[in-house]
């Protein structure tokens, strides 16, 4: 749920009946995409490791993978509903079939996200460092009001200290998925990667949204008004 609030310009009392997690578990509710989201994304992979433990044939597992996205995108469209996740689902079946298409491996499929599994984590870790927490952008994502100045929630310190706490469980979920999922691609497991891709996508995802949820529930850091830019 959008929040009115905005840390940057909203009147102080409204500001002041929030702490640094409340405000970060609202922006993060808009920004996030749910279970049926993460569910759109992981059916095509499904439908790719079927098909493929079925023929053992990459262009009948790339054409199962297709067919899946086509159906969750005729069903978004016939309730009328955004197709947001459905199309970052096409994005990534089109660049893993062409992976897979242009090698003849099966598993080939699989390198797109583990390789933009290894960039995320990495590009995490130095959000961290130079103090430009990639959650911090998440939470300004979740607000409307922050389109016209997507940097102002760095102007609160405790914000940026709580998201720097955050951000690095995204890093931790990321060099999970790039530790156990490289293997598995070297070693040419094309149902174990799927089975993998699959625990480490909705399931790990919420691992790391348990783990963000403890930290924004034990902390009660107070907003502080962030100074208008120099």
């Amino acid at each position: 749920m959008a929040s009115s609030d905005d840390i940057a310009t909203t009147s102080p009392t409204r500001v002041e009946a929030h702490t640094v997690e409340s405000l970060i578990r609202e922006r993060l509710s808009s920004a996030l995409g749910g279970a049926r989201g993460s569910f759109e994304t992981a059916l095509p992979t499904v439908a790719f490791v079927l098909a493929w433990a079925w023929r053992h044939d990459v262009k009948i597992a790339v054409g199962a993978s297709a067919v899946a996205v086509l159906l969750l995108l005729t069903v978004r469209l016939a309730a009328r509903q955004t197709p947001r996740y459905v199309l970052s689902a096409v994005v990534a079946t089109a660049i893993a079939a062409f992976f897979a298409l242009r090698s003849g491996r099966a598993e080939a499929a699989f390198l797109p996200g583990i390789l933009t599994s290894a960039a995320w984590g990495v590009g995490s870790l130095l959000s961290v460092v130079t103090r430009w927490p990639i959650v911090g952008f998440m939470v300004a994502a979740g607000d409307p009001q922050m389109a016209q100045d997507p940097t102002a929630w760095r102007r609160d310190h405790a914000l940026v200290s709580v998201c720097q706490r955050l951000t690095m469980v995204l890093v931790l979920l990321f060099a999970v998925r790039v530790v156990v999922m490289f293997p598995l691609y070297l070693a040419g497991q094309v149902t174990w990667l799927g089975v993998a891709k699959i625990a480490l996508g909705w399931p790990a995802y919420l691992g790391a949204l348990a783990i963000m949820g403890m930290i924004l529930i034990r902390g009660k850091t107070p907003l502080t008004t962030p100074k208008a830019p120099a």
